[in-house]
């Protein structure tokens, strides 16, 4: 297996499929993304020259509603990858009790060396190419890794210009003034903060100066360290893909994402010491929030990881193999399918006001957000001390578990 991550997710069902009770025959189809696109989008650079990349949509499941992922850009997007967050998606909408199935993608191409102009046909022309299998009833894209709201804006406009109607609803963490939603942006990370709470409650951990590490420094890890401050924790280090910084005193998360946003990294910030990007996720610390990539915890690393609880702010940090190292070493885990789903849960109440042509208050959003993450926390952490296995399990039994059970009551067509 490695470290491939569809494989992995696989393995991840397989695991749970030997503790319920489902026909083997409907886990072989909820292993599998029912349909995967492949596509060559062709674009004119700002030099004239003709250069042809290559995208996907994966559609992993639908069961229980429209396909729901992201679109991320990246010079190491590959199909396996995009395969994997399919799954995942179809398992964090499961968790989350939200009416939707999983999906997602991708184009590889290295959006730093491209301009604004080529991003924008990059992305007119992959929403062309994909347009048949989305819509708002169908497959409901969303901003990810290398994307934005500017990104969303552009397929929606595509998509609304291909129907010959405006359609907001056909992607989400669109622009505030197309139809997006109050709180989208802190999202996912206020689903993490909310995990940490929640796993201090639970463990018996203090929350009030507990030290907390930081992987990658984007959108989602900037963010749940400003908000883990709002909760009296400390934040001790954090890292990007161009260093990693340390204070033991802690950083001021803010100022850290300002200084960022001004040098396009976090290395050299005052006041702080430089450490090995690695060795972030082995300090000595209570909290540990992964949120920058895949396979950021492996079974060559794991023994030296310390955190006590880990919220994982990023799809996939962990690999099966030292899932079980951290539960025999008493770290408690909140997995990713449960802790970064406000993200997706956000973009399912953005969806749902666009259907509807109307807005909802900030408030409103993030008191509907608060419930449904206390509400997955609590029903994972029960499967867990129930069935005596970690919380990764426990998160997945719930998702296939009801995926099935939907599958099982639909039945099979033809």
């Amino acid at each position: 297996m490695a470290n491939n991550p569809f494989e992995i997710a696989q393995h991840q069902i397989d695991i749970v499929a030997k503790r319920l009770k489902v026909d083997p025959g409907i886990i072989e189809i909820i292993k599998q993304p029912k349909r995967v696109l492949e596509v060559a989008v062709p674009i004119r650079m700002d030099n004239g020259q003709l250069r042809v990349f290559r995208g996907y949509r994966v559609q992993h499941n639908d069961a229980r509603g429209p396909f729901k992922g992201g679109i991320r850009y990246g010079p190491g997007v590959n199909m396996d990858e995009v395969k994997a967050l399919a799954t995942w998606m179809s398992m964090k909408t499961a968790v989350m009790d939200i009416p939707y199935g999983g999906g997602k993608g991708g184009i590889i191409c290295n959006p730093k060396e491209m301009s604004s102009a080529e991003l924008e046909r990059l992305t007119r022309r992959f929403t062309a190419e994909i347009s048949s299998i989305i819509g708002p009833l169908k497959d409901i894209p969303a901003p990810d890794v290398n994307t934005n709201p500017q990104t969303m804006a552009w397929i929606m406009d595509t998509y609304s210009a291909t129907m010959g109607i405006a359609e907001p609803a056909v992607v989400t963490g669109k622009p505030i003034s197309l139809g997006g939603s109050l709180g989208r942006n802190e999202a996912t990370s206020r689903g993490v903060v909310i995990c940490a709470r929640e796993a201090a409650k639970v463990t018996g951990a203090k929350l009030q100066g507990a030290t907390v590490a930081v992987t990658g420094y984007g959108n989602v890890g900037y963010n749940s360290a400003w908000l883990a401050q709002e909760l009296r924790m400390r934040v001790v280090a954090c890292s990007d893909s161009q260093g990693a910084i340390y204070n033991p005193d802690g950083l001021d998360a803010r100022k850290v994402g300002d200084f960022k946003a001004r040098t396009g990294t976090v290395k050299g910030y005052p006041g702080s010491k430089e450490i090995p990007i690695d060795k972030v996720v082995e300090l000595d610390v209570d909290f540990l929030f992964p949120c920058a990539l895949e396979n950021e915890i492996t079974s060559t690393n794991v023994e030296s990881v310390n955190a006590k609880i880990i919220i994982e702010g990023a799809n996939g940090p962990t690999t099966p193999e030292a899932d079980e190292v951290l539960y025999r070493n008493g770290t408690f885990l909140v997995p990713d399918i449960l802790a970064n789903a406000g993200g997706v849960t956000v973009s399912y109440f953005e969806w749902l006001q666009n259907l509807r042509r109307e807005y909802w208050t900030e408030q409103e959003v993030n008191v509907k957000l608060e419930a449904r993450m206390v509400k997955a926390f609590h029903e994972v952490y029960d499967i867990a001390k129930k069935e005596n296995v970690h919380m990764r399990t426990a998160a997945f039994m719930l998702a296939v578990g009801r995926i099935a059970s939907v599958m099982e009551t639909r039945g099979l067509f033809p």
